[in-house]
């Protein structure tokens, strides 16, 4: 299983973001340095976080990203899904009745790992 570089720098993105003042919004060229990637993608990603009411833009001379919810209130799973979106992991390709004993082991194990990064706060990273 793998999860995409989008996803991996968008949690990155974040930890910035917790790691920020959280008045004074941080501009996508200073996070794009800071991990090394360009400022069209890492605003592709920031579209995506936007989106899913992680983070909000504010435009203007001291515009950029700041974080919309409460900073204890998001969890790893938030910002996967934001980028990621929410379709399951595993799907059986197979025609073979309406239950799949693989596909049923295979949901499982996806709801123990998404119970896991539910609960797994990206602020805990601040906090060590």
């Amino acid at each position: 299983m793998k999860f995409s570089k989008a996803t991996n720098y968008a949690l990155h993105t974040m930890l910035l973001m917790l790691e920020a003042s959280p008045i004074k919004p941080i501009g996508v060229q200073q996070m794009a340095e800071s991990q090394g990637v360009s400022p069209t993608y890492l605003s592709k990603i920031l579209t995506k976080l936007v989106k899913a009411g992680l983070i909000e833009s504010a435009s203007g001379a001291g515009g950029g990203y700041r974080l919309l919810r409460a900073r204890d209130d998001i969890s790893f799973l938030d910002i996967i899904h934001a980028i990621e979106g929410t379709t399951s992991l595993f799907q059986c390709g197979f025609v073979h009745g309406e239950e799949c004993a693989i596909q049923e082991i295979m949901k499982q194990a996806e709801q123990k790992m998404e119970q896991h990064l539910r609960q797994a706060k990206l602020v805990d990273l601040v906090r060590t």
